[in-house]
């Protein structure tokens, strides 16, 4: 019992601190240290969030990490472990399949999030429950966990899916919770930071931006999915001006492209 409160105080911790360093870092660059110098990477110039948007987005997002790592701590209980494929010996599986599993996991994450999202963007459930994430029109970093309770425990459920259809140790998904954060800071950080050379890329046609989550955000609609494409396109729901509005900030950066 001791080793189960030091796990829960643990992961609650670890939540916290992964929320507030990746979102504290990425705000204080974009939105104190960098901000004179990144104007033209301003996905809405026009539009700025004021500091009770940023109170707002700090308080229910410290609350959704007490139930998300609520989330994740469920599947190491007794009731629930013993039917997961989690494994605590590295040596159980190759060391390459950590790298692997966490990848997958992504992917997996993906179309979890997709379909919920959309869910969630249901007439009856969207008043109930996102619109608060929604109350950030002009997101920022302390946007990326500010969600109700509901859509929280709906949130962290992907753990639960992922540890009963495929082998987890703990390390893969510390680093699933950190690189899923991270991208989605990325998602609500308010600039759009990609790389010149990104648009003529294949990755442009399969990963999402800045652009394409901030567009969700001002629309309320369409661009549902979190870091591919993929599912947008395959259902339709890509907002169709998202490639325009991406290469007029883009061509607002670099200057015009042939």
């Amino acid at each position: 019992m001791n080793d189960f409160f030091k796990h829960v105080f643990t992961e609650t911790a670890f939540n916290l601190l992964r929320y507030f360093v990746i979102a504290g870092i990425m705000f204080y660059l974009f939105y104190k240290l960098l901000t004179h110098k990144v104007t033209k990477n301003k996905i809405q110039p026009t539009k700025f969030a004021q500091k009770k948007d940023f109170f707002r987005e700090i308080l229910h997002s410290s609350m959704s990490t007490f139930i998300l790592a609520g989330m994740a701590i469920l599947a190491f209980t007794p009731w629930v472990k013993p039917h997961t494929f989690i494994y605590t010996n590295l040596n159980d599986y190759p060391i390459w399949w950590i790298p692997v599993s966490v990848g997958l996991a992504l992917v997996i994450h993906d179309t979890y999030f997709y379909w919920m999202h959309r869910t969630l963007h249901h007439p009856k459930l969207f008043n109930l429950t996102h619109l608060l994430h929604h109350k950030s029109t002009n997101p920022s970093p302390w946007t990326a966990y500010s969600f109700h309770a509901l859509e929280a425990v709906a949130e962290g459920g992907v753990v639960l899916v992922l540890v009963f259809v495929m082998p987890m140790h703990p390390l893969s998904l510390a680093l699933f919770n950190i690189a899923a954060l991270i991208i989605n800071v990325y998602g609500h950080l308010g600039y759009e930071i990609m790389p010149k050379g990104f648009r003529k890329s294949f990755l442009f046609e399969i990963l999402n931006s800045s652009t394409y989550h901030n567009l969700h955000h001002a629309k309320f609609k369409g661009n549902y999915s979190l870091y591919f494409r993929i599912w947008d396109r395959v259902m339709g729901t890509e907002h169709p001006d998202y490639v325009k509005i991406y290469d007029a900030i883009q061509e607002r950066r670099f200057g015009k492209t042939s």
